[in-house]
């Protein structure tokens, strides 16, 4: 674990080396309170909760996510720098943990930062507290979970904008496979337990599930089963192209 906390240490503050980091920051927060407030009616609905912020995630997720972890891996290899990494005293397993805790880490600052939201609803209503700190720790996980299939993307190329196409496709699939205007779709063709199965693939339903305050074991599973499951095959890509 020393070497995974040196990792994520190192990658944790290369992001703000540059400005990429602030600008995902400004970016984050003023596109989260813009759909909050006009695409969510959060004054219109009347109510003293924060469904319509968390709502938003999953499709801010779907174009920011990728832009953190599109030069995770493909940077290194493009630059050569992927040999260098794996002569430190290392494994490719340790390596792969410490950037995914960098940027999970990052994602959690930026959530960390949309406090002022909570802070109104709290003084505009009298809402469950509890629910709603159900939805940062959804949120947080389905962020999670897109890092690590970023983090897979990324290792699979050297170009940057081939992994953000990648990894926002991928995760745009995840999100639309449990809608029920997909599973509708589907109804005729497919057997209801495949259609049962395709509605537990989808992020959206976990996440949205734990945002309701209900923190099931079974979506709390899925989220660190899809990161488990992603980050393994990372290493196995890194390890191939490694020995190749």
């Amino acid at each position: 674990m020393t070497a995974v906390s040196a990792i994520a240490r190192r990658e944790l503050w290369s992001y703000f080396v540059t400005p990429v980091a602030y600008v995902f920051m400004v970016i984050f927060l003023v596109l989260a309170g813009l759909l909050t407030f006009y695409a969510g009616d959060f004054y219109d609905r009347g109510l003293a909760d924060l469904q319509p912020f968390f709502d938003m995630h999953p499709w801010l997720y779907l174009v920011l996510v990728p832009a953190v972890t599109m030069s995770m891996w493909a940077e290194e290899r493009a630059s050569g720098t992927l040999e260098l990494l794996f002569s430190l005293p290392a494994s490719i397993a340790q390596a792969v943990l410490g950037k995914f805790l960098a940027a999970w880490g990052f994602i959690g600052i930026c959530l960390v930062l949309t406090f002022p939201i909570w802070i109104t609803v709290n003084y505009l209503g009298d809402p469950d507290n509890g629910v709603i700190l159900a939805g940062y720790v959804g949120s947080w996980l389905m962020a999670g979970a897109f890092i690590a299939i970023g983090a897979c993307m990324s290792a699979c190329t050297r170009s940057q904008i081939v992994a953000f196409i990648l990894t926002a496709a991928l995760c745009f699939v995840l999100l639309l496979i449990g809608q029920p205007q997909v599973v509708d779709f589907f109804q005729d063709s497919l057997p209801p337990r495949l259609l049962g199965a395709m509605g537990q693939l989808s992020i959206a339903r976990h996440a949205n599930a734990i945002a309701r305050g209900v923190l099931d074991l079974r979506d709390l599973v899925y989220f660190f089963a899809t990161i488990v499951a992603w980050l393994a095959a990372s290493v196995a890509m890194l390890d191939l192209k490694r020995t190749r």
